[in-house]
């Protein structure tokens, strides 16, 4: 089996999860925030949809510069849940499109800076598990306590959660 048949089931469970997620972000909550230092609800969930998009940074590109990146390109706010919906489903058939590659692709090293000063560099298959993956599954399950802390039913991730049997 290559990397990416490996790769691509987990991959399309962990975006099916967190699309059941985002879709219940009320537009009336985007604003909320559980405390002044955290993010609001749509900022997270906006955070999430947009960092789909790093994976396909991390299979099309050597590096990225943080030093030269717009607040867009960092994080565009979605205004409502369509949007942000809209945009996740996009970021995902993109993203999945650019893990469909060669073992070999998966090994070329990858970095990410902000100008002259390098935060980290790893080869791919590891940035694609850790800084994508798992840091959307991360921002998730943040993204579920606020949407306990507001009465509003969380979908169910590896079992069942507490709203739902599975």
């Amino acid at each position: 089996m290559t990397i990416a048949e490996l790769l691509l089931p987990e991959f399309d469970q962990e975006m099916a999860t967190t699309r059941r997620t985002l879709e219940r972000v009320p537009d009336d909550k985007f604003a909320w925030k559980p405390h002044g230092k955290s993010f609001s609800m749509g900022d997270l969930a906006s955070h999430i949809a947009n960092m789909v998009t790093w994976t396909v940074d991390t299979m099309n590109r050597a590096e990225f510069d943080l030093a030269g990146a717009t607040p867009e390109q960092l994080n565009r706010a979605a205004k409502n849940r369509a949007e942000l919906v809209s945009w996740f489903d996009g970021n995902v058939s993109a993203a999945r499109a650019a893990l469909d590659k060669p073992d070999a692709n998966y090994f070329v090293p990858w970095t990410l800076r902000k100008g002259s000063q390098v935060l980290f560099t790893m080869p791919r298959y590891t940035c694609v598990r850790s800084f994508c993956l798992n840091h959307i599954v991360h921002h998730r399950a943040q993204l579920g306590v606020y949407l306990r802390m507001n009465d509003i039913a969380v979908p169910a991730s590896y079992g069942p959660s507490a709203d739902e049997e599975n």
